[in-house]
C-alpha cells in the first residue's frame, strides 16, 4: 500500500491559488486575500493567482464549473507550481469535481492542495481514487489574518518542519467570528472558549463517555473531511470508498468527520448514510470536530453528540468529539491520507502523520 506524499516546499517556490468553490470577490475576502498574499510573499514564495479567484460569474460557485476543473487540473499538473491553496470554501465544488479525472492525476507528480469544507470534493478522492495526500486545512482566507498556532501549524507541514499537530487550548464561538474595522494584518481569534474534548469508547455495543482522563490511542489513514460534502458524494462515481479499502488492505482509516450547514437531524442522517453504505467498516477510530450549525443545538432530543454516538456506538472503536476540526477556530491542519498515531489524553490531542 503506498499514499503518495509531495515534495515540501522550498524558498522561492511557487503557490497558486485557485477557486474551485467560492472566489475572493467580496468583503471581508478581498482583504484577507491581498493579506494573505503580502504575508506569504514576505516568506520569499511567489504567489501565482488563478483567473477564477476574481470571479463571481457562477451559480453557487465562482464560476463554470468546467473552467474550474480546468484551471485547478492545470495548476497541479504544472511543474512550475509546487503547492495549491483553495481560494475558498463554498457550495458547489462537487460540480468541479465532476469535470475532474482522478484516475488521471494519479499520474502526475503529488502536489500539495490545501482547503477545507466544501475542498473536501478535491481531498478525498485525492485521496481515494489518486491515492494522493492533501491537507485538511486553511483555504488562503485564513491566511489573512495575525497568524496564531494553527496557520503556523499548516505551513510547517508544508515545508515538512513538522509531522505532528496538537489541539488548541481554547477556540472561537461562532457568535465571536467578527471582522475588524482596522485591517486584518493585526486580527486574531477571540480565544474566549476553554476546549473540552469528549471522549467516548466502546462499551457493551454502545459508546460510553469517559469520564477521568484516560489514555485513548488510534492508529490508522486518516480520511474524510465535511459531513455535507461527504454524504453527497456517497454512491456517485467519485465514491471509490470500498475500492479504496481494498486497497490499503489490513490498514484501517481514522475517520475525520466535521459539519458546516447540518442541524443536528441532518448531522444523524449523514453518518447514518455513510455508515450503512459500508464506508465504516475498517474503523480505528473517529475524529469529530466541533460543528458549525449544530454547536449546541437541540431537536427533538437529538444534539451534536448523539447524532453521532448512537450510530457509531456498535462499531466498537473510540470516538473523539468536540476536536479542533472544521468551521468553529482553530482548526488542526490534518493530512489526509497519512498513516497517523492518534493519542488523547483529557482534553489533549496530538496527531503524528507518517510523511516519508
Amino acid at each position: 500500500m503506498k499514499i503518495r506524499i509531495p515534495q515540501f516546499l522550498e524558498e522561492k517556490d511557487t503557490i497558486a491559488i485557485t477557486a474551485p468553490s467560492f472566489g475572493c470577490t467580496t468583503e471581508p475576502y478581498i482583504s484577507k486575500f491581498n493579506t494573505a498574499k503580502k504575508t506569504i510573499e514576505s516568506m520569499g514564495y511567489s504567489i501565482k493567482t488563478g483567473d477564477t479567484v476574481k470571479k463571481s460569474d457562477g451559480l453557487g460557485i465562482s464560476t463554470k464549473p468546467g473552467t474550474c476543473a480546468e484551471e485547478l487540473v492545470e495548476f497541479y499538473t504544472d511543474p512550475s507550481t509546487k503547492a495549491i491553496i483553495s481560494a475558498g470554501g463554498g457550495e458547489m465544488m462537487c460540480e468541479t469535481a465532476g469535470h475532474i479525472s482522478f484516475e488521471k492525476l494519479a499520474s502526475s507528480a503529488p502536489k500539495w492542495f490545501m482547503g477545507y469544507s466544501d475542498n473536501t470534493n478535491f481531498i478525498f478522492p485525492l485521496v481515494t481514487i489518486s491515492h494522493t495526500a492533501g491537507i485538511y486545512g486553511p483555504c488562503i482566507s485564513g491566511f489573512g489574518k495575525k497568524w496564531e498556532q494553527s496557520e503556523t501549524d499548516a505551513f510547517d507541514i508544508l515545508e515538512g518542519k513538522t509531522n505532528i499537530v496538537r489541539g488548541y487550548g481554547k477556540f472561537q464561538r461562532p457568535e465571536d467570528d467578527t471582522n475588524p474595522e482596522d485591517g486584518f494584518e493585526n486580527y486574531t481569534y477571540t480565544l474566549s472558549a476553554e476546549k473540552v474534548l469528549s471522549s467516548f469508547i466502546p462499551d457493551m455495543n454502545t459508546l460510553s463517555k469517559v469520564q477521568d482522563p484516560r489514555q485513548i490511542e488510534m492508529e490508522g489513514i486518516l480520511l474524510g473531511g465535511c459531513l455535507d460534502v461527504l454524504a453527497n458524494l456517497c454512491g456517485t462515481r467519485l465514491d471509490k470508498v470500498m475500492e479504496f479499502m481494498d486497497y490499503i488492505g489490513n490498514q484501517k482509516i481514522i475517520w475525520v468527520l466535521e459539519s458546516c450547514d447540518a442541524n443536528p437531524m441532518e448531522l444523524r442522517r449523514q453518518v447514518w448514510h455513510l455508515k450503512n453504505a459500508g464506508w465504516f467498516r475498517n474503523t480505528a477510530g473517529f475524529l469529530v470536530g466541533r460543528p458549525l450549525a449544530s454547536f449546541e443545538q437541540e431537536m427533538m432530543g437529538v444534539n451534536q453528540y448523539n447524532a453521532v454516538t448512537d450510530i457509531l456506538g456498535d462499531l466498537g472503536v473510540p470516538v473523539i468529539m468536540d476536536c479542533d476540526i472544521g468551521h468553529i477556530d482553530p482548526a488542526m491542519p490534518l493530512v489526509m491520507g497519512a498513516c497517523s498515531k492518534v493519542k488523547v489524553f483529557g482534553n489533549e490531542i496530538t496527531v503524528e502523520f507518517r510523511l516519508s
